[in-house]
């Protein structure tokens, strides 16, 4: 065989084994769901979230508030999803808007506001400049993930400098307790020696992720504290919306705070994100245990509730159509088919409302999920579908 010969076949050959390696990794990725293998075939419900939701500016609006609000965590999200769908163009948008309206121009040295909008005197502008600390959360772990998979070294940068400044602004050493994601840097300290905490703030994933990637050791010291206060916030299995912790008396229901000690709105995502541990992370077990006494109640009633008394299991009606997409993960990962199922038929039958904002959003996480579009590994690694068909020897 010819020198010429010999190099034309052994490259033939191992493209072919290129493309083969391509199609048995689209094949393991994808399961029994099927989608085109492509960089940039379209996700359809994120096509439907950015045309209902995400101005062409990339303000991500809330249509169901009154002055049509725009917040950080609403960005936060919007710009995970855009990366979930490798569509550069939309987070790019997202993060210009969020930089020049929540953080005056500036992320490298201002957290975003929480919430911007139509103020009384009818004038645009922010309404609350108190930072979420969840949107932080997300926005700076989103940009990280984003430098990662994009290559993009300002992505990866200013993630750098936002999660720095939230372990400074937005976290305290809380006695018997350790160190913790405050809500917000003010306003959440309602007593000399309490502190009121917001478990569904904290995705363990998202923690694990900051330990691995940055130097500084205070977030592996969150770890625990986290954990406390997941399953601390759930004493009988049902997560509450916002939990007083006393640092002489431990957990105590928020009675005198809006939800009056009951899970809702905020406690759904904590089903979400456990749901959507890696099976590798050593807290998923403890965790799905603790709250398993959700997805029996959610098997026996048949929808997951609105409110849910957190002592006494006592619920105020059903949760949406979005709540039943946020607790499918969760369902999935306690192996409960059954309930599984009957959650599935129920957004069948009763689809998440066109313009239901938080709705959408549960249902984007969860049902991305479930799809395979994204997941999540024991170091907090998120692997995207798309990865697996962007592959430089096709360039």
């Amino acid at each position: 065989m010819s020198t010429i010969m010999l190099k034309t076949w052994k490259q033939t050959y191992s493209f072919a084994l290129k493309l083969l390696l391509v199609i048995c990794s689209y094949s393991l990725l994808a399961g029994s769901t099927a989608f085109a293998a492509s960089c940039n075939d379209p996700w359809p419900a994120w096509e439907y979230f950015k045309k209902t939701f995400v101005a062409d500016d990339g303000r991500v609006v809330d249509h169901s508030g009154a002055r049509k609000p725009s917040t950080s965590e609403g960005q936060a999200y919007a710009l995970f999803f855009a990366l979930t769908a490798n569509d550069r163009t939309s987070f790019e948008r997202i993060l210009k808007w969020t930089e020049n309206n929540l953080a005056a121009g500036d992320l490298t040295a201002k957290l975003p506001a929480w919430q911007w909008g139509q103020r009384e005197d009818n004038s645009w502008g922010v309404i609350d400049k108190n930072p979420a600390s969840d949107a932080d959360l997300w926005i700076a772990y989103s940009l990280g993930v984003a430098g990662d998979a994009w290559k993009d070294k300002r992505y990866t940068a200013l993630s750098s400098l936002l999660a720095q400044r939230i372990l400074n602004e937005e976290t305290a050493d809380i006695p018997g307790l350790g160190l913790s994601l405050l809500p917000a840097p003010t306003g959440f300290k309602p007593g000399d020696n309490q502190w009121k905490l917001n478990a569904s703030y904290l995705p363990v994933t998202l923690l694990r992720w900051f330990e691995r990637k940055e130097s500084d050791e205070r977030w592996k010291r969150m770890i625990a504290p986290a954990i406390r206060l997941i399953t601390g916030s759930a004493p009988k299995g049902y997560a509450a919306d916002w939990i007083v912790y006393d640092s002489q008396q431990g957990f105590q229901a928020d009675v005198l705070g809006a939800e009056k000690g009951q899970g809702g709105y905020n406690a759904i995502r904590v089903y979400l994100w456990a749901g959507m541990m890696a099976g590798q992370d050593p807290e998923r077990s403890h965790l799905l245990k603790h709250l398993r006494p959700m997805a029996q109640l959610i098997d026996n009633k048949g929808f997951p509730p609105e409110f849910i008394n957190i002592h006494t299991a006592e619920i105020n009606g059903p949760g949406s159509s979005g709540f039943s997409a946020a607790v499918i993960p969760f369902l999935q990962a306690q192996g409960i088919e059954k309930t599984l199922v009957q959650q599935q038929l129920r957004l069948q039958a009763q689809p998440v409302k066109a313009d239901a904002y938080y709705d959408q959003v549960l249902s984007l996480f969860a049902l991305g999920w479930q799809e395979k579009r994204f997941r999540f590994d024991m170091y907090g690694n998120t692997d995207f579908y798309w990865q697996h068909f962007c592959l430089s020897f096709f360039k």
